[in-house]
């Protein structure tokens, strides 16, 4: 399994919780096993910067793949890339 973890921060922090059902719209993608967007509860003062939390599993890299591929995901990416600061993406593999 692929687990996807990716950080936004807004440029406008009026605008965290319209990201915030934004990105909620990628759980539509039947790709993802499983796709939750949170707000970052910001208890940890280094990474205080980051407003939103993306996590996602899929069964394989290409799985990912079709998920960003998607129509959703692109027009997700539309509304969200131009409103965000900073964006860190990680996947990983996982046997869990």
């Amino acid at each position: 399994m692929i687990r996807h973890v990716v950080l936004f921060s807004a440029r406008d922090p009026a605008e965290i919780d319209m990201l915030q059902a934004a990105l909620s719209r990628l759980a539509e993608i039947p790709e993802a096993r499983r796709l939750e967007v949170g707000l970052n509860l910001k208890r940890d003062r280094l990474s205080a910067e980051i407003d939103l939390v993306v996590y996602g599993e899929f069964d394989d890299l290409s799985a990912l793949e079709r998920f960003k591929a998607h129509a959703i995901y692109a027009e997700t990416i539309a509304i969200v890339r131009p409103r965000r600061e900073i964006r860190i993406a990680v996947d990983f593999e996982s046997t869990s």
